[in-house]
């Protein structure tokens, strides 16, 4: 394996309202956070780890709005992360999300968005909401790519010369962006992003044909004659 140029030992530059907090070891930043904001932490905890092969990370959120509605947030961080990787690929490498979270890079999968809250409860307000990202640096193993062509790494699609913090402080920046667009201008915008980077709309599933999505950003699956509605919540995993 070629070594890696990631330099994680660079010091970390989140924008306002983040606060940044690293794990080392086999500590889970996702798990970290969601024991945090279980704890009370402040809205805009991000709990990180970063190695040669991984880039892991974790937002906390305190919405005040009902688990439904809120799960906008697992959307913001999506198309956070494609901003900010988009911002700082090659103009050539193309990056799309798929609903329930992968992240596509050129047509592989990469990595993904996760998410876990208070409750799941879709009419409840949240005590907290945690937003987990999840992506390959380097491939997984020594396998030639073309071995697993539906799965990549950012080293094998060209963007091995992007730090992993930077790119981490990237995320936070647009993400912040996104979050700040829903609060003050509704869902709108957001599906209007989301829907140009959406992979696999109008394509078969086992489940069905993926229609889109609805206000709440639920999947809707056609069946026949019938259409189906996936809500976002059902991605939840255990806080």
């Amino acid at each position: 394996m070629t070594d890696t140029p990631f330099d994680t030992a660079e010091p970390l530059s989140l924008p306002p309202l983040f606060q940044g907090q690293a794990v080392s070891g086999a500590t889970d930043p996702f798990e970290k956070a969601c024991a945090l904001a279980a704890l009370g932490c402040n809205s805009g905890m991000l709990v990180h780890s970063v190695t040669p092969d991984r880039l892991r990370a974790a937002i906390v959120f305190a919405p005040e709005i009902p688990l439904e509605q809120a799960m906008a947030m697992f959307c913001t961080c999506g198309v956070g992360f494609q901003n900010a990787l988009g911002a700082l690929a090659p103009p050539e490498v193309a990056v799309y999300l798929k609903w329930q979270g992968d992240i596509v890079i050129n047509g592989g999968t990469s990595g993904r968005i996760r998410a876990a809250a208070s409750s799941t409860d879709p009419a409840a307000e949240p005590d907290w909401l945690v937003i987990g990202l999840d992506l390959l640096l380097l491939p997984e193993t020594e396998a030639d790519a073309g071995e697993t062509p539906d799965q990549t790494s950012l080293y094998q699609e060209g963007c091995g010369d992007i730090s992993p913090l930077r790119l981490l402080e990237s995320w936070a920046r647009h993400t912040l962006v996104w979050v700040n667009r829903f609060g003050d201008d509704g869902a709108t915008p957001l599906h209007t992003e989301w829907r140009g980077i959406a992979h696999g709309i109008g394509q078969e599933t086992p489940a069905g044909t993926f229609m889109g999505v609805d206000e709440n950003f639920g999947m809707l699956l056609r069946q026949g004659e019938n259409t189906r509605l996936i809500p976002l919540t059902s991605l939840l995993e255990n806080g």
